[in-house]
């Protein structure tokens, strides 16, 4: 059986000077150099929003700490469905716990029109978004071996695993499961070929 691979954008690109024009100019430029989605990562605001923000804390402020007013420059979680659920595939990284709820209702808000996950480290959150909507596609994202040991046991439909877990052994076993694999952290031609 075939798969075909998807080249997935991920917060910034690097030498382009996106960074300082904010995540959609990056997200907007890795579409244009030709990858197949994106993959941001979503945290709260003190006020219960989603926003799309890679790091706890944006300069001094703490996300989970400010309110919308005061992170205005951080693009909200549903404004990034409606504007890229048409143009690509959407891997919507959960990096905290509490938001399940709220990033299911974007979704339902705005559908995307494309493939998408919803992903997490934490294994209750993958737990909860099926128990909220058996549809959601979700994935267990992990970087160490021992969370990659829960994959099994649980509702995903993607394991993400970071590079350096990637064997030809797990891309058979997760194929054999039926389930789909991503490789994260591949940012150079070499790696990306391997």
């Amino acid at each position: 059986m075939a798969f075909d691979p998807l080249l997935i954008g991920h917060r910034e690109a690097p030498n382009r000077g996106t960074a300082q024009r904010g995540p959609t100019s990056a997200f907007d430029l890795a579409l244009e150099c030709g990858c197949d989605g994106l993959g941001f990562d979503v945290r709260c605001t003190r006020c219960g929003r989603p926003v799309v923000c890679h790091r706890a804390k944006m300069g001094q402020m703490v996300v989970a700490r400010a309110g919308c007013a005061e992170l205005r420059a951080l693009p909200r979680l549903e404004e990034v469905i409606r504007r890229y659920g048409s143009r690509g595939f959407l891997h919507i990284q959960l990096k905290v716990r509490g938001i399940e709820r709220r990033v299911l209702a974007a979704l339902r808000e705005h559908p995307p029109e494309r493939e998408y996950v919803v992903s997490s480290f934490f294994p209750d959150v993958l737990v909860e978004l099926k128990a909220r909507s058996a549809l959601v596609p979700v994935g267990l994202v992990c970087e160490k071996p021992r969370q990659l040991m829960a994959w099994r046991n649980l509702p995903v439909d993607y394991v993400i695993v970071h590079h350096s877990l990637a064997t030809r052994r797990l891309v058979n076993l997760v194929h054999a499961a039926g389930r789909k694999l991503f490789v994260w952290r591949m940012n150079t031609s070499r790696s990306m070929l391997q």
